[in-house]
């Protein structure tokens, strides 16, 4: 199986800090490379982290404030440049199309014909993967200008029970023919069923939620996930200040990995009026809610997802 990563590009908020750069997020899932809201800066950050834009598959967009977003035209640019020839789709909120296409043609450069758009538009809408191993779904979030959250999830599969199966007879070309066709004739002539020789395997999930509000989007979107990769913003004294900008704290990013049963949180965004030594009491405030794994981000920081759940 190929790498199942989170390649933290940036991790501040609105401003850019000497020790964190714009947002920025590269999640690595099977061959395939989901760019989350690249900031400014975000291509020179992919060099220091090691990521080409061969790698890029998805471009996802929460939202058009600067600091989301900025890190578009130099993507874009480097995709043509570096000559990718498979498709790479860019979702983003329809209703800034007009921001979408000013960073799209930013600057005068020899376009590229492989980035297919999916603009997104509605409470919840789920986006167009193919034969990608995954789903991907956006979900509208409460902020000052239209957002939205996204959650990839991996389809469910089974995990086969060698002891199952040679008690039945079941070995060879008839293991995979009873997986596809869920019921094979042994050669005691016994109808065996998948059910018989296997148990569920649970896909894995990861979702992205960036500047909000709490609101039913943000439960939505991180409910049951392996990986939440989460915005908090403000420590919890500033949550007035949270509410009014549309932002969540570190206490609330906990209460939401609690409620939602997510295995690992990830916390990231965080305001330039926090200094370095402040950083242990986001994960304090997260762990009042929350008594799970918690990640507080740093730039070029990998961040594997969790091993999968046995059922």
């Amino acid at each position: 199986m190929s790498a199942r990563d989170l390649l933290v590009l940036g991790s501040a908020s609105a401003v850019p800090t000497r020790n964190r750069n714009h947002n920025g997020y590269l999640l690595r899932f099977d061959g395939h490379g989901l760019l989350f809201d690249p900031g400014e800066g975000t291509q020179r950050q992919m060099a220091l982290a090691g990521a080409a834009a061969h790698d890029l598959t998805w471009i996802c967009v929460t939202h058009f404030h600067g600091d989301h977003c900025l890190g578009v035209p130099g993507i874009v640019q480097r995709i043509a440049r570096d000559g990718v020839a498979h498709r790479v789709d860019a979702a983003f909120p329809a209703s800034g199309r007009v921001y979408w296409d000013r960073l799209r043609h930013a600057t005068a450069f020899h376009d590229t014909s492989v980035i297919r758009e999916q603009p997104v538009a509605g409470e919840a809408v789920e986006l167009d993967t193919g034969d990608a191993p995954f789903t991907l779904t956006a979900r509208r979030l409460s902020h000052p200008v239209e957002a939205y959250g996204y959650r990839l999830a991996e389809p469910d599969g089974v995990t086969m029970l060698p002891r199952e199966l040679a008690a039945r007879g079941v070995r060879g070309p008839l293991v995979r023919e009873l997986q596809v066709a869920g019921r094979v004739t042994a050669p005691d002539g016994r109808t065996v069923t998948l059910a018989e020789c296997s148990v569920r395997r649970p896909g894995q999930k990861v979702a992205f939620v960036m500047d909000t509000r709490l609101c039913d989007g943000v439960y939505a979107l991180a409910d049951g996930v392996d990986m939440l990769v989460i915005e908090s913003t403000f420590l919890d004294e500033d949550a007035a200040l949270a509410r009014d900008y549309g932002h969540l704290t570190a206490g609330q990013a906990g209460k939401v990995a609690a409620e939602c049963g997510v295995r690992l949180l990830v916390l990231t965004h965080f305001s330039e009026r926090y200094r370095v030594e402040d950083e242990p009491r986001f994960v304090e405030q997260a762990t009042a809610a929350y008594d799970g794994q918690i990640t507080l981000v740093h730039d070029l920081d990998r961040i594997p997802l969790p091993r999968r759940r046995a059922t």
